[in-house]
């Protein structure tokens, strides 16, 4: 049987560039990531429901469950901003030279 060499990405662009994806998507992948990262965190620290984070942010618990199981295949980013908006974090865009 043939040895796979793993492969290791250390950030989004790497990861991007190993699937084969465009630098934009790399970009896209990051900040999708990060904004779900934070979600997670703020739910936990303030040890809300899934009901609970839905109704503030007037989605479907089904919706709020997919992002806390790190499942947003089909979760815009606007709705990522919109709960984190419902939590109580404002996001901030800051821009520079992508890597």
């Amino acid at each position: 049987m043939k040895k796979i060499k793993p492969v290791v990405a250390r950030n989004a662009a790497e990861l991007a560039e190993l699937l084969g994806l465009t630098r934009a998507d790399g970009i896209e992948l990051a900040v999708r990531s990060a904004l779900n990262t934070k979600i997670i965190e703020v739910v936990a620290r303030k040890r809300l429901t899934h009901a609970q984070v839905a109704v503030a942010a007037g989605t479907s618990r089904s919706r709020v469950t997919a992002i806390m199981n790190r499942n947003t295949k089909d979760i815009s980013t606007d709705l990522m901003l919109r709960v984190l908006g419902a939590l109580g974090v404002a996001a901030k865009v800051t821009f520079g030279r992508a890597a």
